[in-house]
């Protein structure tokens, strides 16, 4: 899943329109993080508890074995096996069913596990991960190696928090209730993708099965399990929605062009012979303001939503009570665009499409220089969408903008991508968040847009329309980094670790089921 770094609001005493609170309320002294029977909706918490501890290290060895067996969607490893892998966790964790369901790209897998409960709670996992070049780690990535820093004792290795680490401390309450002799208190479905980190090109396909969106559409809602908690403060971000993205290459070319070369030529024939990477240049320097910071593709605006007035309260509530400074440091940046001050800075990270240009890649990159005239150029980008963009829409324009300046030639070839989503403040999912995170005085939040994107819009949107979001406990970073990590023992009373992640998805299906 791509996140980005969500400053947390603190939204404590905030009515909804239902009258419901949206954060955690008169909270007790940080360190004090133990839940109560009285608190909780969880029968007998304390002797789940101690399954829970007792799992432990089971849960760890789960962990580790599935980050040395990865899917990685963009190189075509593991794709098949990460399916058949998936399955087989969620069968040893209870569900009655799991199959693989083929889709025109990559299978992904459908579980259900039905104990006769009055409620359904989807969930949704993605288990493939990104692409990593080992020489950046501080260990081997799929090697999940535990070490201790400062948070405390991390497992270190790609996808342990996107998103197996919090996927098996899910799968981990699963075989919690099952060790001390209960079943879930809600019906549970399981739908998993192994094409997430791709841009989700095929997982329609699996939502919308005959015998699966019935299903989907029984449920309360639905979450991908996470782990964000603040490492310093213990505080989480409940996200109302997300942006959609399209990633796709633009591809300029001697032979598409019918000008320049069809091969890599001597730099010096420049002066006779067209370049096919500045033709490139050139069809990008169209696609936003001469800044560079704002889209300028014929038609781009047309349907995008302003804020509404809460979304604007919330991120005021957002600057109030974050730090401007701490930001600009964690992401290593001295100014935002147009030098905007911390509100309003925060207001167009939540409201402004966007075009990124990911990556450059032209001729000759290595040391020294090589003096050819490359005969070929790709531009890696994505667009970030919001509401009420879709992806359909912004494909024909990008296209139809660039053909309306005469770039024919330019190859747009997307690989994959989705719609924005949002979920409403006052839906069940949402409350039942909420509810959890103030049990474990864990400060929650409201933001009303993840500037980053995960394929929500797949459940919000028809034909499923389902509420839908991220929940958990627990902390890591790292995500489509080197060193990426998954806290297992906490050294911070604020913040969970594997086991505290875990006795948060068993309350939170009481939550539900309530």
């Amino acid at each position: 899943m791509d996140r980005d770094d969500i400053p947390l609001i603190d939204n404590a005493a905030k009515p909804t329109r239902r009258g419901l609170w949206t954060g955690a309320a008169a909270l007790a002294p940080a360190a004090a993080l133990a839940v109560t029977e009285a608190e909780a909706a969880t029968p007998n918490r304390s002797a789940l508890r101690r399954v829970v501890d007792r799992q432990k290290d089971e849960n760890v060895a789960l962990l580790q074995d599935w980050i040395r067996n990865p899917t990685i969607a963009a190189e075509q490893l593991n794709v098949q096996e990460g399916a058949e892998y998936m399955a087989r966790l969620a069968r040893d964790a209870g569900f009655q069913t799991a199959e693989i369901v083929q889709t025109d790209g990559s299978p992904g897998v459908w579980a259900t596990l039905d104990v006769g409960a009055p409620k359904t709670l989807a969930v949704y996992f993605m288990y493939d991960v990104k692409q990593f070049n080992p020489a950046e780690w501080s260990s081997p990535p799929l090697e999940a190696r535990l070490v201790d820093n400062e948070m405390g004792r991390i497992l270190v290795g790609r996808g342990a928090v996107n998103q197996k680490g919090p996927e098996i401390a899910f799968l981990g309450a699963l075989r919690a209730l099952r060790a001390a002799g209960r079943q879930p208190p809600v019906n549970i479905v399981l739908i998993c993708e192994g094409e997430e980190e791709i841009g989700s090109p095929h997982f329609h396909q699996i939502a919308q099965k005959p015998h699966i969106m019935p299903r989907l559409q029984q449920s309360v809602g639905v979450f991908i399990p996470s782990a964000w908690q603040d490492p310093t403060t213990g505080g989480v971000a409940v996200n109302l929605g997300a942006k959609g993205i399209i990633e796709c290459e633009l591809i300029a070319s001697g032979a598409s062009w019918g000008r320049g070369p069809s091969r890599d030529i001597h730099s010096s024939t420049k002066a006779m012979i067209d370049a096919p990477v500045w033709r490139l240049v050139r069809a990008l320097d169209t696609l936003t303001s001469e800044d560079g910071n704002t889209p300028a593709i014929d038609g781009w605006f047309e349907n995008v939503r302003p804020l509404t007035d809460r979304e604007r309260e919330l991120i005021r509530l957002n600057a109030r009570n974050t730090s401007e400074a701490d930001y600009k440091q964690r992401n290593g940046v001295a100014h935002f665009i147009d030098d905007l001050p911390w509100a309003q800075a925060l207001e167009r990270l939540a409201s402004q499409p966007t075009v990124n240009i990911e990556g450059l890649v032209a001729g000759y990159t290595g040391p020294g220089g090589m003096t050819i005239l490359p005969h070929r150029g790709v531009a890696k980008l994505d667009f970030r969408l919001v509401p009420n963009q879709t992806r359909a829409e912004a494909e024909r324009k990008l296209r139809a903008h660039l053909d309306a300046r005469g770039f024919n030639d330019i190859e747009v070839n997307v690989g994959g991508g989705y719609d924005p989503t949002e979920t409403a403040e006052d839906s069940t999912i949402v409350q039942a968040q909420l509810a959890v995170y103030r049990q474990f005085n864990a400060r929650a939040t409201l933001n009303p847009r993840l500037a980053g994107s995960w394929p929500g819009a797949v459940f919000t949107a028809p034909p499923v329309s389902l509420p839908a979001g991220q929940f958990g406990l627990g902390h890591g970073n790292g995500a489509h980094a080197p060193n990426e990590y998954f806290l297992i023992d906490s050294n911070n009373s604020r913040v969970q670790g594997l086991n505290g992640a875990v006795m948060g998805f068993i309350d939170i299906l009481y939550e539900l089921a309530r």
